[in-house]
């Protein structure tokens, strides 16, 4: 297993695959570096780099929950590339990884080649967050992967056509089996991290976007998103007219990244920096 050390001390675990354009893979708010794993095929000739943010996955869970914030998410990613001796990347940030890369972009933008959004952008439907916040830091009802599996077609129902294999590849990916049942792959903490940030009054993120000017950006937009309104994503648009879009049918939040639209924004955007 293949880990670096953060300035305060802990091991975060990430993969450094291929050769060509870097692009650094960051994940949801409590995913890890599987969440890449359906789009890896469809993105060959290109050096993709995949990190398990502190608290998830294989990286050291934080004795201190209060650093489970996107400050200190983005200081850990400056870390990973100066352990990399990488000057400048791509970011594929699918939800929390495109709030992170767009605050790099706000406090690093010379180290940035390019930003792809999955199903994220500057405002965040309460919707989605109420959603989230159902399941967040909590173990699954479920015992098993199979019936794990067998119930996210109907907790997930903005997702259509997805296969049952599918659903069991979720069900492996997002939830460790124990002799108690499933557990989940992140620290319960970040549940109080999250609420903490509730707290307080919401940032306007749309300096953070207009951050991201002169380079190239995507932005993949699950049809039936409760996270990523339509009205944000026209904004988006018409702040940058440029940015390649693309909607997938039959999706939520967060679309899988195999999509046939996804993949071929994805690689029009690669093709932006190569």
């Amino acid at each position: 297993m293949v880990t670096f050390q953060t300035s305060d001390g802990l091991s975060l675990y990430y993969t450094d695959e291929g050769t060509g354009l870097p692009i650094l893979c960051l994940s949801g708010l409590t995913r890890t570096t599987a969440d890449f794993d359906y789009v890896t095929p469809h993105l060959a000739g290109n050096r993709l780099i995949k990190m398990d943010y502190r608290g998830r996955g294989k990286s050291d869970f934080d004795p201190n929950w209060q650093n489970y914030i996107l400050p200190i998410e983005c200081r850990d990613v400056m870390e990973l590339l100066t352990h990399l001796s990488l000057d400048k990347v791509a970011i594929l940030g699918t939800s929390r990884g495109g709030l992170n890369a767009m605050g790099l972009a706000m406090g690093a933008a010379d180290r940035l080649l390019g930003v792809a959004l999955n199903d994220i952008g500057p405002f965040i439907d309460p919707m989605g967050l109420d959603f989230i916040m159902g399941y967040l830091g909590r173990n699954p009802a479920a015992k098993t992967h199979a019936e794990a599996a067998a119930a996210m077609p109907h907790v997930f129902t903005e997702f259509q056509n997805v296969p049952a294999s599918r659903w069991m590849e979720e069900a492996v990916k997002h939830y460790a089996q124990t002799d108690a049942g499933l557990e989940i792959t992140y620290d319960p903490h970040l549940r109080d991290a999250v609420e903490a940030a509730g707290a307080q009054a919401a940032p306007d993120l749309w300096p953070f976007f207009d951050a991201m000017a002169g380079m190239p950006i995507a932005c993949i937009r699950g049809a039936n998103s409760n996270l990523l309104s339509e009205d944000t994503l026209k904004e988006m648009q018409r702040r940058r007219p440029d940015m390649i879009t693309a909607v997938v049918p039959g999706r939520g939040h967060i679309p899988f990244l195999d999509e046939p639209e996804a993949v071929a924004a994805l690689h029009k955007w690669v093709g932006q920096m190569t």
